[in-house]
């Protein structure tokens, strides 16, 4: 796990960079301040609920890395409409907040902002959860141990290239 862990932490300093370039961006629209760690913290959650829930179905012998597994799609539409409830309620309330802090973005950017990065990250979330069990199970590692940690940090990472690339389309 060291090496893992060590690999991810440098990537975490690349999404501070990127963070740290997009400052001026991030102060002159309030609800983008307010989005960052909402969106990587609720994408990183999702994470771990698929992650968790795919790990206790390969611990179960009912895992199988197929598109017709019903438990497959079952837990895949389930992050995708949960991942759709979330960020569009985080979207209005990101606006809000934004306008209690003088920020003038418009409400319909906001929520496309929001809505767009945040299913393209719901979308990795499933795709990398899918795979990490997988390939961590193939590999002969115990997903519960190394799962959660790899999609959660690379989810922080790709969260918050998302969401400055919608944003610097929308804005």
């Amino acid at each position: 796990m060291l090496p893992l862990l060590a690999v991810l932490s440098v990537l975490q300093m690349v999404s501070g960079s990127v963070l740290q370039a997009f400052e001026e961006t991030l102060l002159a629209y309030p609800a983008l301040l307010v989005l960052v760690p909402v969106q990587i913290g609720t994408a990183g959650n999702l994470a771990s609920i698929m992650c968790a829930r795919l790990s206790t179905q390969l611990h179960l012998g009912t895992f199988e890395l197929d598109p017709s597994n019903p438990d497959v799609r079952a837990n895949t539409l389930a992050i995708l409409g949960l991942a759709a409830t979330v960020f569009l309620v985080v979207g209005i309330a990101a606006w809000a907040i934004g306008r209690v802090l003088g920020g003038d973005l418009a409400l319909l950017a906001v929520l496309t902002i929001s809505m767009v990065s945040g299913m393209a990250l719901a979308v990795l979330v499933v795709v990398l959860s899918l795979l990490s069990v997988w390939g961590s199970f193939r590999l002969g590692y115990d997903p519960d141990d190394t799962t959660i940690p790899l999609v959660t940090n690379v989810c922080d990472i790709v969260g918050v290239l998302l969401l400055f690339g919608v944003a610097s389309v929308v804005i």
